[in-house]
């Protein structure tokens, strides 16, 4: 069963962490770059959107490689959980639950979240640098790392940087 659990939680980890870290290199260096990421955090009511597109973009790459190694896990889960739920917020919410309708629902970035929230919580198993490096970070404590620190981050984030459009003063 052992082998089973490391088995599932390395596919996991590297599924989930390298196809985030994929996600950020895109943002750095896919159609418009930097710039174009920039242009449209600042279209959705980003405060610093070329200082945020930075920093969502070294937030994929540098968590989702941390998970996919197994390193620090529980706070790289926070990573991913924090920039998941700012998605969520300033870009997928009003567009509906499901991922196909107009614009993208919130069910993919939810679900990337829950994801990492439950690897913060399981803890990176045996087959990762956290184990090899005597570092345990399973159940509880790994858990409250993960969705205390993400959420806590995306809400400080929100709070500091998030300003819509008003319906009716200028918007859509």
């Amino acid at each position: 069963m052992a082998d089973q659990f490391n088995l599932a939680l390395l596919v996991l980890r590297l599924t989930l962490g390298l196809f985030l870290a994929a996600h950020g290199v895109n943002k750095v260096f896919g159609r418009g770059g930097l710039s174009g990421t920039a242009g449209w955090f600042g279209s959705i009511g980003m405060r610093w959107p070329a200082l945020q597109a930075r920093a969502a973009a070294g937030t994929e790459i540098g968590a989702g490689l941390l998970l996919a190694a197994g390193l620090l896990t529980p706070y790289a889960a926070a990573g991913i959980i924090a920039v998941m739920v700012v998605a969520i917020v300033v870009a997928h919410r009003s567009n509906g639950f499901f991922i196909f309708n107009k614009d993208q629902g919130w069910e993919y970035c939810a679900t990337i979240a829950l994801a990492a929230f439950a690897v913060g919580a399981l803890g990176a198993g045996e087959w990762s640098i956290d184990h090899a490096a005597g570092l345990h970070w399973t159940g509880w404590h790994g858990a409250l790392i993960a969705g205390l620190l993400g959420v806590g981050a995306a809400a400080a984030q929100l709070a500091v940087s998030y300003r819509p459009a008003r319906r009716g003063h200028g918007a859509p």
